[in-house]
């Protein structure tokens, strides 16, 4: 195999995205166990839920849609599950499947956790960019998960939010 080195343009911005990858969560984690005791992933599973119709998904789908395996995910949902965040009960219409409900406390906690998170996601990543760099972030974003999700399996929860 012969393979193409990067050139020192392309290193620069590869050693950017990977000490963005490294730097963020570490950031994002900080904020929210100190604000609201829960991990970013916590406050995903959360916020996933809270924008599911009745704030209710199958386990699995939940997985699919945060990425997650389903054996990280069972022991996510059974933390925040022991602080009355969630709840897990059978698919009534697949008794195999098991879903995910949002609890009033849990919808409650995303909805008090939400402000110092997006002023988070705001000082660290948004209000570092133009309106064009955001325009061109998102461009990035989607040629990459295009590679990354070549078959468009996620691409429902990562488009979710472009305008029409």
């Amino acid at each position: 195999m012969n393979t193409e080195y990067l050139d020192r343009d392309q290193l620069a911005a590869w050693v950017r995205l990977v000490a963005i990858l490294e730097l963020l969560p570490g950031v994002l984690d900080t904020q929210l166990r100190r604000d609201a005791q829960l991990t970013h992933f916590d406050y995903y599973v959360l916020a996933m839920l809270s924008e599911a119709p009745g704030r209710v998904l199958r386990m699995t789908a939940l997985a699919q849609q945060t990425g997650a395996t389903l054996a990280r995910l069972s022991h996510v949902v059974q933390r925040l599950e022991t602080r009355g965040l969630v709840e897990r009960f059978p698919c009534p219409e697949d008794k195999r499947a098991t879903n995910a409900r949002l609890t009033d406390a849990g919808r409650q906690k995303v909805q008090d956790s939400a402000p110092g998170h997006v002023a988070t996601v705001r000082h660290y990543v948004i209000d570092a960019l133009t309106p064009e760099q955001i325009t061109h972030l998102t461009s990035i974003g989607d040629a990459i998960l295009n590679r990354l999700d070549p078959d468009g399996n996620r691409v429902a929860f990562y488009r979710r939010y472009d305008t029409p």
